[in-house]
């Protein structure tokens, strides 16, 4: 990591947009992914080299596949976010912004399972973002 950061602590994401959970989930995919990946984080701020913090900036739906002209079959989930690596001393060590994931989803005629659907498709997004910011944060250090 930049600056021979040894230790993180990932900050709870700020949410911009309507998805509910949507910053707690994609928190915790983070911290999953660094601890997958051997690094430490740790809980407490004051305890760690460095802090991430991350700002979901916007979800965007749009329809992918048609069937007819009102009937969609497929839809595409986007998140983008801005993230950015404070060291101790409160200096930028690194920032990106307009990262984004995305999946699609099938659509159905039962609201609730299309509910289902986009929640599973955020979860697996969700998940492809850690490993996109892992990788974009730890390459070239």
């Amino acid at each position: 990591m930049p600056g021979g950061i040894q230790t993180i602590a990932i900050e709870i994401f700020k949410n911009r947009t309507t998805e509910t959970g949507l910053e707690n989930t994609i928190t915790n995919d983070l911290i999953y992914e660094f601890t997958r990946k051997g690094r430490s984080v740790q809980k407490n701020s004051k305890e760690a080299d460095a802090i991430l913090t991350g700002v979901i900036e916007s979800e965007r739906i749009t329809t992918i596949s048609r069937q007819a002209q009102q009937s969609a079959l497929a839809r595409r989930v986007e998140i983008i976010v801005s993230l950015k690596l404070t060291g101790s001393d409160s200096g930028v060590k690194w920032s990106a912004s307009g990262v984004t994931a995305f999946e699609d989803y099938d659509v159905s005629t039962d609201k609730q399972a299309n509910e289902i659907s986009k929640r599973r498709a955020i979860e697996t997004l969700s998940k492809k973002l850690a490993e996109k910011v892992y990788n974009r944060l730890t390459e070239d250090f």
